[in-house]
């Protein structure tokens, strides 16, 4: 499946108000926007902004370009979508050669209400991309003057999105950072994933992404003639903070961030497995001996209520891409 998603990197699914300020009689000043609790858009302009983000993309796919859509896109998916336009642009300057415009349908917005930046939401849809799936992206901005920008792209099998806990007037209930009564913090979800894939441990439900994960490099990490090591980084803040939404049941979808890399030594006489022309596009360095892949992913996780039955946080969604490479 890596070229479902074209340049926006490969999936790893096994089976995306104004501020005013008024001076109170005591001589306070209040930010309306920043400290009350209000719904992050309207679903016209969560639309209009998807529009505008499938514009953008289809512009940069087609040109290689990364400075059509740069606007539009930021967080891990802006990393992965910079670096495929870098190695699109190297390998066909003329432009992209396969192009074929994204279509995104049926959408479904989830938008919540929260006090202060960023303001994000959420969007569901079917794509023309990869059938049987939902494309499912956070659009995310710091402020009224910036474009909404997509900072998350994840994939959910059809009937797989959890259904979202909303009000009477259906606004979602947005889960901070530092949110209580969830069997793992959101802030603290990268440091513990990467905690995780180096050391194992609780925390984490086994599947695709945790257990399966553990073990397939615990097979890749020596191989007759070529030794792999893993090397896994939290991404937390900035534009890769994690957003997350309380769900029905009372837990939480939260969306991370993280990096990692991937060194490949060669043993003296053997070669190193060949370089993708895609990712050669991306290397500095001569890969004689030895070669390193750095990744950027976005998952998307199932964060059960505090106390509740089951295994822990399910990582139920990854897609990441190559973002650097270097030769020794």
């Amino acid at each position: 499946m890596s070229e479902v998603l074209n340049r926006l990197g490969r999936p790893a699914a096994m089976a995306a108000a104004a501020v005013t300020l008024s001076l109170t009689a005591s001589g306070c000043v209040t930010v309306h926007g920043e400290l009350e609790v209000v719904p992050t858009t309207t679903k016209s302009q969560a639309s209009r902004a998807l529009d505008a983000f499938v514009t953008a993309y289809n512009k940069a796919d087609r040109t290689y370009e990364q400075s059509a859509d740069a606007k539009y896109v930021t967080g891990s998916l802006g990393a992965i979508d910079a670096a495929k336009l870098k190695s699109g642009h190297a390998l066909h300057p003329d432009g992209n050669p396969s192009h074929k415009p994204l279509k995104l349908t049926d959408a479904k917005f989830t938008v919540p209400k929260k006090a202060g930046w960023p303001r994000w939401f959420v969007a569901d849809t079917a794509n023309n991309r990869l059938n049987g799936y939902r494309w499912v992206m956070v659009f995310t901005r710091d402020d009224e003057k910036q474009p909404w920008a997509v900072s998350y792209l994840t994939l959910f099998k059809n009937g797989t999105v959890p259904a979202f806990r909303k009000d009477k007037d259906g606004w979602a209930e947005a889960v901070t950072p530092g949110g209580s009564g969830l069997a793992m913090k959101p802030a603290d979800m990268s440091d513990k994933y990467t905690g995780y894939l180096k050391n194992g441990g609780a925390g984490f439900a086994p599947g695709a992404f945790t257990t399966v994960w553990r073990e397939n490099r615990e097979k890749r990490a020596t191989r007759p003639g070529l030794a792999t090591q893993f090397m896994d980084e939290p991404l937390s803040s900035g534009s890769y903070a994690p957003v997350a939404l309380r769900t029905e049941d009372g837990g939480a979808l939260v969306f991370f961030a993280m990096r990692r890399y991937e060194k490949l030594t060669a043993s003296k006489g053997t070669d190193l497995p060949a370089v993708d022309a895609g990712v050669k596009a991306l290397m500095t360095g001569d890969p004689k001996q030895s070669a390193t892949y750095g990744y950027v992913s976005g998952q998307a996780a199932l964060d059960p209520a505090e106390g509740s039955a089951g295994g822990g946080v399910r990582v139920v969604s990854r897609v990441e891409g190559v973002t650097s490479a270097e030769g020794e």
